[in-house]
């Protein structure tokens, strides 16, 4: 999976990919089109078995992952999902947990708008919530216009005394039947925050790696980034394969599409097991079935 080397910030903003365009243009459906046929030749021939471009970025203070993805859905289909005022918010929980490390997402309303609180755990294992660390995310969607949107999660502070944690999605409708997503995954940290999560990295993140291939071109073998970015990197394709198995909404009860969803979950991320395998198949199912049960209860 080895990395076109072009800056992150340049792609987001459309700048070297968009010649010709403002990078602050007004009209952010024809930028993100834009960077769609840009990235044409990444989407459409990269080892990820799908249309998908991802990158990341680290700074002395903020680590930054990007995925680029066609989604064989209709717009409607994703903006109703994640951008519906009405049930975008309890939605984006209902995706949200089928992140191993999520357990659980409860949405609250208020004057200002929706707040999603988020438990979030170090381990990929069933854990009591007191244990957990919490982060309440505030839900704004950020921009609306004919076959665009964007929808924008922040929190000020998380574990590990990290800040400002972003999750950004936005998303133009290509065709009839297809979407093309932009989702955003960042967060900011100080010097005690840098140090608490080189300790992480050193205890339960040892030995995991990211995606990006860093290795010379001539290398026998592929060296996959690890550190902050490879931690970022892995977050940031969990919560796309999140994304990508809610939208899959398969035929058939209601009852049976919390399973079905688990399963595509689970299923995707083990086509990338040197990054995202931590547990099997039935202690994934188990452990989720039971949180989105305390989840579904308020338990």
């Amino acid at each position: 999976m080895r990395r076109t080397v072009w800056p992150l910030a340049i792609v987001a903003a459309c700048g070297a990919l968009c010649p010709g365009l403002p990078a602050q243009t007004s009209d952010d459906a024809a930028r993100l089109r834009v960077i769609y046929q840009n990235l044409k030749p990444q989407l459409d021939h990269n080892a990820f078995h799908r249309k998908l471009y991802l990158d990341s970025e680290e700074s002395p203070s903020t680590v930054t992952g990007e995925i680029y993805a066609v989604m064989n859905y209709p717009f409607s289909t994703v903006s109703d999902a994640f951008n519906d005022s009405s049930r975008a918010p309890t939605n984006w929980c209902d995706m949200l947990i089928l992140h191993p490390n999520i357990k659980r997402c409860h949405v609250s309303g208020g004057s200002s708008g929706n707040t999603l609180t988020v438990n979030v755990s170090q381990r990929e294992a069933a854990e009591d919530l007191a244990s957990t660390y919490r982060l309440q995310f505030d839900y704004a969607p950020a921009a609306t216009s004919p076959g665009y949107f964007r929808v924008k999660l922040h929190a000020d502070s998380g574990p590990l005394n990290t800040r400002d944690y972003q999750i950004v999605l936005e998303a133009v409708s290509l065709s009839r039947d297809r979407t093309f997503l932009h989702l955003t995954y960042a967060y900011s940290y100080g010097a005690i925050g840098r140090l608490a999560m080189k300790g992480y990295l050193a205890t339960f993140g040892s030995g995991k790696v990211g995606f990006t291939n860093i290795a010379d071109s001539s290398a026998a073998q592929p060296d996959y980034v690890a550190g902050l970015r490879g931690l970022v990197e892995r977050n940031t394709m969990r919560y796309y394969l999140a994304i990508d198995a809610w939208l899959d909404d398969p035929p058939g009860r209601p009852d049976t599409r919390l399973e079905q969803r688990l399963s595509y979950w689970f299923s995707a991320s083990e086509q990338y097991p040197r990054q995202l395998h931590e547990i099997d198949r039935q202690q994934y199912m188990q452990m989720k079935q039971e949180e989105c049960r305390r989840q579904q209860t308020g338990e």
